[in-house]
Parts: C-alpha cells; structure tokens; sequence
C-alpha cells in the first residue's frame, strides 16, 4: 500500500467527505462488479448495514407511508440509536442501518431477494439514487478515511466473496466518484493508474 497525496482537495458534491490523498490499492485490488449478475454472494456486503449521514436517515424516515410500506420494516428499527459526531459526513454526524435477518434492514427480502430496496425504490419513483442511498453503500468497495481514497476492509483481507476477479477497485467505481467527487478528481485518478508510485 502507497498513499499518493492529491494535487488539491476534492471535496464532495455536499461538501463532505474531502479528498486529499489515495491509497494506490484501489488500482491494484480487483473485484465483480456486475452486482445483479452474481449469483453466488446472496448480497454478502449487506450483511452488516452500513454507516448514513444523519440528515440521509432523516430523509429516508421523512418519506412517506408508501416508502415505509416498500420497506416493510417498522422505521423505529431501521438506524441505531448512536448518532456519531464524524465530519467526513456531510451534516457532520452519522449512524448506521440496523441488520435484520442477517442483512441490513435496508436489504430487499421478497421476490428474488438481492438488492437494496433504497435503490429499488429510487428506480421505481424516476429519483437519483445517489440523493437517498448512503454514499458508502454506493462507493464501496472504495470508501474514505481520514481524507483517504481507500480499500475498503474487506477487499484489503480478502474476505469480500468477489474479491480476486474482475476491474479493479477504482474502475469499478469510477463513476461514482466522478459523480461526488468530480471530472477533475477522476483524471488525476486515471494518471496515478496509469503509472502508480514506486513500491505501490
């Protein structure tokens, strides 16, 4: 592992997290990305719910009884009671998705079981996914720490099911970041690729 240090800060499009530097595992760990084709994890990295800006969770409760009726779950078990002071969130603050029957709360349970039921729901009401999806949930299996661009824990040991095969980390993500994080961030991403520190 390298961390490069960026040419300027690339802060998201909520202002929060800001990236200052990148871990070069994220061009050399791989990944398979086709989520909806897999058919050997049973959504594996929803086992566990995930860290939601607090105003996200706020959004997601304000939504409605039809969305409330979508997920199926009463809304007083969806977030842990901990909200967390973290200024890498946008409001500054956070909490994580509950887990129910082995997947986060959030996890679609009916017809054939795979999938985030905030996504569904996004697709189903013509709405971006990324104004009600954790941004976790969407960057994974790249995620930031600290100001960093990083591996997620579970491609760095491996104990991602689908970690191994596949586009690398950032290309699998690529997208994504340059969604929240910008044109500007991506190239500068594409160059370290290209031609990654020595030792990296």
């Amino acid at each position: 592992m390298t961390i490069v240090p960026l040419t300027k800060d690339y802060p998201s499009i909520f202002k929060a997290p800001i990236l200052r530097t990148v871990d070069t595992n994220i061009f050399a760990l791989r990944y398979f990305t086709q989520c909806m084709a897999c058919g050997f994890c049973n959504d594996q990295c929803c086992s566990y719910g995930v860290d939601i800006d607090e105003d996200n969770a706020q959004q997601l409760l304000a939504l409605g009884d039809d969305f409330k009726r979508f997920v199926g779950v009463p809304e007083s078990e969806w977030f842990t009671d901990e909200v967390v002071e973290d200024a890498e969130f946008p409001s500054g603050r956070n909490r994580r998705t509950r887990t129910r029957d082995s997947h986060c709360v959030f996890h679609k349970r009916d017809g054939d079981g795979r999938g985030c039921l905030i996504h569904a729901w996004c697709l189903r009401e013509g709405l971006d996914y990324h104004l009600l999806k954790p941004m976790v949930s969407i960057l994974f299996p790249v995620t930031f720490e600290h100001g960093c661009l990083t591996a997620s824990g579970e491609a760095v040991d491996r104990s991602l099911v689908c970690a191994g095969d596949g586009p690398t980390l950032y290309e699998g993500t690529r997208g994504e970041l340059a969604y929240y994080f910008g044109e500007g961030l991506v190239a500068e991403l594409d160059a370290i690729a290209k031609e990654p520190p020595p030792g990296s």
